[in-house]
């Protein structure tokens, strides 16, 4: 059965032993943040908070909404059933389904008229941020971060372009938000379209979607395409929109909150700094940023507001953000003529690692003769894609990338120093890259390299065998061990 909105994924969770309910008051104030933490690093039911101490309104918040699970053979549990796969699919099957919707037409959203996140609505003089659960996330934010996890609508003035994108947000005062507009992102070319005809930007934010919508903002599709159409051909069904009540924007439906408002790009509060992506909390001051001005706000009753607490590995931002990057750049590999088996972002490297698998033969499939010459190929396709991931490592296909353990060991054995690496000087940089100099975050560009771990060219298509229990005995020899290892008296 389709999962149409929020409620139904936390039904389904629940079913699956992913949901742990909180009945205990907890407050908003790093208390709620640490709970959450503690789940995303310990793979623990995603928590669902029903009573805030702190919070006078009927609010309830979930934690770690696209978070990793404990339970064996299900680490990315969250993720499938939020994409409706099994709860058993791994993460290079999760990006090949990704990666295969690319090629099918856009699936258009329905437009309706209205939704039960109309059930309660503020308006005017009667706008306040203060009536919704805003929590002060880490030990050393800035500010309280309303969104973590919601889905922004904006849409360029001439109307042909709808951005669905995902952004934190920071809550200023009762009418203000304020968060990173990055130039070189999406969002931020629609918000300067407006600014450059001297209007602000209207905007929508929806918070508390249905699950699969945070995938698509997360990824890094090309300019000019709507998120909300790649969506329905991945889900294989249209997503339901409805009209917001003070801008001229469509959002979706299925929300549990939403915030209309203007992005004013020449109205700068302090915003920051706060705990991120990569594992920090940054040492820098607060910055001047950009005013979302609000509007409206609506919220069903009971409303369900998610929660990411971003971190250190493995939270939303590296499932939501890198599983859909990694099908966009394997998709983006093999359009450019580059034979990938796999392109993956190990969710433990925080975004700043991507590994490109390819066959022995992959001299004869890509036409190019040298291992460094395939490298460079790599890296111009890569970098080329808001992606915006700074280091890949290319290996043969006998490394399943998603094994630590084998990518530890064949970087390590198979990568020599000095030889073969594509480095590129000077290139578009993400801002939140978590060992950028000063000076790289105020030019936005950094150096970014290609490892190059294939087999020294000499060898053509030769590899040494593995020492390894798979790879280094016959196949019978595999299977008749399997087979007898109870008899041998293991468990």
């Amino acid at each position: 059965m389709p999962l149409t909105d929020l409620r139904h994924y936390i039904e389904a969770l629940r079913g699956l032993g992913e949901i742990q309910e909180i009945d205990a008051p907890v407050s908003l104030d790093l208390e709620l943040g640490a709970i959450i933490r503690l789940c995303i690093e310990t793979g623990a039911p995603a928590p669902l908070f029903n009573l805030l101490s702190d919070h006078p309104g009927r609010f309830r918040i979930l934690g770690a909404p696209g978070g990793t699970s404990a339970q064996p053979g299900m680490e990315l549990v969250r993720v499938a059933v939020a994409l409706e796969l099994p709860p058993t699919t791994g993460g290079l099957a999760i990006a090949e389904a990704i990666a295969a919707s690319l090629d099918r037409p856009a699936i258009e959203p329905v437009v309706v008229d209205d939704a039960p996140v109309f059930e309660n609505m503020l308006t005017g003089d009667a706008v306040d941020l203060a009536a919704l659960p805003a929590p002060l996330l880490h030990y050393g934010d800035g500010g309280r971060y309303l969104n973590t996890f919601g889905c922004i609508v904006a849409r360029t003035p001439d109307g042909t372009w709808t951005n669905w994108s995902i952004a934190r947000m920071m809550v200023v005062d009762g009418k203000r938000l304020s968060g990173i507009v990055a130039p070189e992102q999406h969002f931020g070319m629609v918000a300067k379209a407006w600014a450059d005809l001297g209007k602000p930007m209207p905007f929508a934010l929806a918070l508390g979607v249905e699950p699969s919508i945070p995938f698509i903002c997360g990824m890094p599709l090309p300019a000019h395409v709507n998120e909300s159409g790649r969506l329905g051909a991945l889900m294989g069904r249209a997503i339901r929109t409805v009209r917001c009540r003070t801008v001229e924007l469509d959002a979706p439906a299925s929300a549990e909150i939403l915030i209309e408002g203007h992005l004013h790009l020449d109205e700068l509060v302090e915003e920051g700094p706060m705990g991120e992506f990569a594992g920090y909390i940054p040492l820098d001051t607060p910055a001047r940023r950009p005013t979302y001005r609000v509007s409206a706000i609506s919220h069903r009753d009971n409303a369900i507001l998610p929660v990411v607490v971003a971190g250190e590995p493995v939270e939303e931002n590296h499932t939501a953000w890198g599983l859909p990057s990694s099908a966009q750049l394997l998709h983006d590999l093999r359009l450019a003529g580059i034979p990938a088996t796999a392109a993956w972002i190990p969710l433990q490297s925080a975004l700043h690692w991507l590994v490109v698998t390819v066959p022995r033969d992959w001299r004869r499939r890509s036409g190019v003769g040298e291992s460094a010459a395939l490298c460079r190929r790599i890296g111009q396709t890569v970098f080329a894609s808001k992606a915006g991931i700074p280091k890949v490592i290319v290996l043969n296909d006998d490394v399943d990338p998603t094994d630590l353990k084998e990518l530890v060991w064949a970087f390590a054995t198979r990568c020599h120093p000095l030889l073969g690496h594509a480095v590129f000087d000077d290139i578009e940089a993400a801002p939140l890259l978590a060992y950028l100099r000063r000076s790289e975050k105020v030019s936005g560009h950094t150096g970014k390299i290609v490892y190059n771990c294939l087999a020294p060219d000499e060898w053509g298509e030769a590899l040494p065998m593995r020492a390894s229990f798979r790879h280094g005995y016959p196949a019978e020899i595999v299977d008749r061990v399997c087979r007898r290892w109870s008899e041998y008296g293991f468990k």
